[in-house]
């Protein structure tokens, strides 16, 4: 484990320190390294279902999909506005919050690749299905299945979040970050597969990111946003058929939008995404 990756206890938030495969609090409670070198971090007090994230199915569809290089410019663009705007050295430690099986915190650490100075990286997400996928990807990172809502890090040890098309817990975030720190939220654009959204729906809504109440709330105030947008061609069903099911619209279409996509062996897309880099006001 790096060294700039403080991991506290999911259960009293106690310290953890490292003993050979095993993780242990002053209280007692311990943490085994499973053996692809990933913790699990979430108690059952704290899932909110028996099988919570994304299913093996849906993990297994985002990894083809991902793995076509359809949302390499994604990665290549939130591994810049990171590098550019986060504190990147040996004692900085980056959280990827919701990273699911890995891909964009995997592009990360292969930009960062050969620096001397290479800081800690961390992956969250609910899911272990996600999680057991990223450990695969990856062992240059601190794999954690945990949740956003408790996210087992001590206060004031991260110096960057990543929140990709996840669920941002402002509060726990702001707890999280070191002065100075930063938020980066990837979120989609109003026309992030607008055209696919055409073929499953009856009627079809632009609506951009959601609101900032919550982070406003707690003292975080935008610094930079950027809207990111180019077309991509899937020219396979099976390309159609993954991507529909690594996206929220697989539990939101109508059963006949669903036929329809089903239906499709070719589609053009307009893939559309906002950046927002948030900080603690001064």
């Amino acid at each position: 484990m790096h060294s700039a990756v403080q991991l506290a206890c999911p259960i009293d938030q106690l310290p953890l320190e490292q003993g050979d495969r095993r993780f242990h609090c002053g209280h007692g409670h311990s943490f085994d390294l499973a053996r692809l070198g990933y913790l699990h971090l979430l108690p059952v007090q704290q899932k909110r279902s028996r099988f919570p994230g994304d299913s093996a199915a849906m993990i297994e569809a985002r990894q083809r999909f991902l793995n076509t290089g359809f949302f390499k410019d994604i990665a290549k663009e939130v591994a810049i506005a990171l590098t550019q705007h986060v504190e990147m050295n040996a004692e900085s430690c980056i959280l990827d919050a919701g990273c699911g099986e890995g891909y964009y915190l995997d592009y990360l650490s292969a930009t960062l690749a050969g620096k001397s100075l290479f800081p800690g990286l961390v992956g969250l997400d609910v899911g272990k299905p996600g999680i057991i996928a990223a450990a695969r990807r990856n062992k240059n990172v601190a794999w954690l299945v945990a949740s956003n809502r408790r996210p087992p890090l001590l206060p004031r040890s991260v110096d960057g979040i990543l929140c990709m098309f996840g669920f941002p817990v402002f509060d726990r975030f702001k707890e999280l970050l070191k002065p100075g720190g930063k938020v980066l939220l990837v979120e989609s654009g109003p026309q992030h597969l607008i055209e696919l959204r055409d073929v499953i729906y009856e009627e079809t809504h632009t609506r951009g990111p959601p609101d900032l109440g919550d982070a406003e709330a707690q003292g975080f105030e935008m610094v930079k946003s950027d809207r990111f947008s180019y077309p991509i061609s899937l020219n396979e069903q099976t390309q159609i058929a993954d991507l529909l099911m690594m996206t929220p619209h697989l539990f939101r279409a109508p059963r006949r939008g669903k036929q329809r996509a089903a239906g499709l062996a070719q589609i053009d897309l307009t893939v559309d995404v906002v950046f927002r880099l948030l900080q603690v006001k001064a």
